[in-house]
């Protein structure tokens, strides 16, 4: 039985963009998690140029990040105070904070494979008062997986539908996709849940805009409605052995990033042009998916940051059949879903139950996710 008293978890997320840390407050108590309060917290100019040079360090001295680990911690903990701020709510009402950290670096197919998410947990539980549940990819890739995506188990127990096969689609830096099929199959044939990075989902167009527009984002996709896809350099990009390889299969701004753009583009472009391109990029690796790994799609529901690009949204609807909309329709404001993600991730730890599925990151068997950091320890 749901118990009567709140079960309150704190979900922190910062994706591959860097703009910025989502932070939920989740009750667990009843049978479907209940969003309890939301909040935005915009990184220190300082810190996100920091944060974004580390992406440069070479693997063998990303041990000089000790400084930044220490600060972004204190970054997580302002944005878990602000979260409790206009609530009813205090530390010692919240079990744990489930905090994804920042990815630094994340390498899963090399020899010995890796993911570095920064924010140091021992600091941040000092300050917070509160428990804290972090370093969630480790232990997937302990058992031979990707360590990533992880939210597809999220999604499964929030928006899969014993009646309709549904994709979930994040659109964060990296898209990455769930398919959930009907829980009620008539045939009595046992489908896995399915999920895997799709390739670039705004990275590619931010990281073009910052360099020929000095603005962080596309807003609404403006710009690249005004440009004209380049159908030659498009083939070219849908080409990459990425966009070929089976999942599992993960990825990050490691791979697509303007380094591997610039190897494509041969000629002059205009800024737009190249802008559409990228959005047409973006749809098409991701219907393409769907259309190959999820034929008999009923619903497509979008979340992440991608929903508020208009133009990246009406380009997904154009190339297939399915509605398009947004998670919001399920329940779930779109904005917020991976914050809740990592509390529920936080609320699994716990509770000792596992976390990862292996049929999305090929690991060798479910595992709890996170490492368990008690406040109590005082951090000097």
């Amino acid at each position: 039985m749901p118990s009567l008293k709140p079960e309150l978890y704190i979900g922190l997320m910062s994706g591959t963009s860097m703009d910025g840390i989502d932070a939920a407050l989740v009750d667990f108590s009843k049978a479907q998690p209940e969003l309890v309060n939301t909040h935005s917290h915009q990184w220190p100019d300082e810190i996100q140029q920091a944060l974004i040079a580390a992406r440069d360090i070479p693997d063998e001295q990303l041990f000089s990040l000790s400084s930044l680990d220490l600060q972004t911690a204190e970054i997580f903990a302002d944005a878990c105070f602000e979260l409790l701020k206009n609530t009813s709510h205090q530390a010692q009402d919240i079990i744990a904070i489930g905090n994804h950290g920042q990815t630094i670096r994340h390498r899963p197919d090399i020899d010995q494979p890796f993911s570095l998410q920064i924010g140091n947990a021992e600091k941040l539980a000092a300050i917070t008062g509160i428990d804290v549940i972090s370093d969630f990819r480790t232990a997937d890739i302990e058992a031979c997986g990707q360590g990533a995506p992880l939210a597809p188990a999220f999604h499964q127990a929030t928006f899969q539908n014993d009646l309709v096969n549904r994709v979930i689609i994040n659109i964060g830096g990296i898209s990455n996709i769930t398919i959930l099929p009907k829980s009620n199959n008539p045939s009595k044939a046992i489908h896995a849940v399915i999920g895997f990075d799709c390739g670039p989902g705004n990275t590619l167009m931010d990281a073009w805009m910052t360099r020929h527009k000095q603005r962080r984002y596309d807003a609404g996709g403006a710009l690249a409605a005004s440009g004209k896809t380049n159908v030659r350099l498009l083939a070219n990009l849908l080409m990459d052995d990425y966009f070929q390889l089976a999942p599992p299969k993960s990825t990050g701004f490691e791979y697509f990033n303007l380094e591997w753009l610039d190897r494509h583009i041969e000629d002059e472009m205009q800024c737009a042009d190249v802008l559409s391109t990228l959005c047409d990029l973006t749809a098409t690796s991701i219907i393409r998916a769907i259309n190959q790994y999820a034929q008999n799609t009923d619903e497509i529901y979008i979340c992440g940051g991608g929903v508020h690009n208009k133009e990246l949204m009406r380009r997904l609807q154009k190339l297939t059949k399915c509605s398009v909309t947004t998670t919001e329709e399920l329940g779930v404001h779109p904005d917020w879903v991976e914050a809740m993600a990592f509390a529920w991730l936080a609320y699994r730890n716990i509770h000792q139950q596992t976390g990862n599925l292996p049929s999305v990151t090929g690991a060798q068997k479910a595992v709890i996710l996170g490492k368990v950091t008690k406040h109590s320890i005082q951090y000097s």
